[in-house]
């Protein structure tokens, strides 16, 4: 395939696969609505939003790399963008002492970058094991 149709067909998948997630993870978030508060100028929803798109681009980046056809690379970065999600949904479940959805609603910049951070570094791990 000439490298800049590849290029091209990968971009769309980007935005594709991100839009994607951005949608599971608004459902997963059910005590906000992220674009609603990220309107409000919530700073903690927007640096948690910010970590699920930089994690999933990262986690697609790894994908490209290692894969050979565009539907191996939407496989993998199917799985990476679903390990994502799940990593969000146990932080969420360890962090016993608050709510990550509510401290983030309550615009709790802490938590929002710790969320972002969440999201950033589990992106690498996730798509470093992507072979």
């Amino acid at each position: 395939m000439n490298a800049f149709i590849a290029t091209f067909i990968y971009f769309l998948l980007a935005i594709i696969v991100v839009l994607i997630g951005l949608v599971i993870f608004e459902w997963i978030t059910t005590k906000y609505k992220d674009w609603d508060e990220i309107a409000k100028g919530n700073q903690a929803v927007a640096l948690s939003i910010a970590g699920k798109i930089i994690g999933i681009c990262i986690i697609l980046s790894f994908a490209i790399y290692h894969s050979i056809t565009v539907w191996e690379t939407v496989v993998w970065g199917g799985y990476g963008v679903t390990l994502q999600m799940i990593a969000y949904l146990l932080f969420e479940l360890f962090t016993h002492k608050f709510s990550v959805q509510e401290k983030v609603k309550q615009n709790n910049i802490a938590v929002g970058i710790i969320s972002f951070a969440v999201s950033l570094g589990l992106a690498f791990v996730i798509g470093a094991s992507i072979t």
